[in-house]
């Protein structure tokens, strides 16, 4: 269950840390306007937030055997008929989406905290 669940996080993040470089690349070159630069940022990790909600709910309607836990998995040495059971493909799906989920959660956090710093910005801003 660790190895599945660190498997998953790894495949989430990698994911998430190109969002997060394209993100940041694009806010630095907005910087002459902090107010822009994080209204941007937040609206970019509001679509990944929703990106990753919209993974989640897919999860169950989709083949575990396309997916990038599935290959750590196999690439770690489980074998395949063992992977292909039922229960270990309701789990690998499970275990995907709560991961996913944790994951949303904190994208939007994190959009949230940048839209109340384009707000600070904004304030401070002189008209």
């Amino acid at each position: 269950m660790d190895r599945l669940d660190a498997f998953a996080d790894l495949s989430i993040r990698r994911a998430c840390a190109f969002v997060a470089l394209a993100a940041v690349t694009v806010m630095l070159s907005l910087s002459f306007d902090l107010m822009l630069a994080f209204r941007t940022g937040a609206q970019m990790a509001a679509i990944l937030a929703i990106a990753l909600v919209f993974s989640a709910w897919r999860v169950p309607r989709r083949d575990i055997h396309h997916t990038e836990v599935y290959a750590m998995l196999r690439s770690a040495g489980l074998p395949r008929d063992r992977l292909t059971q039922p229960d270990a493909r309701a789990q690998i799906a499970r275990v995907l989406r709560e991961r996913l989920s944790w994951h949303a959660e904190r994208v939007a956090a994190t959009a949230i905290a940048f839209y109340l710093l384009a707000a600070f910005f904004w304030i401070l801003s002189p008209a």
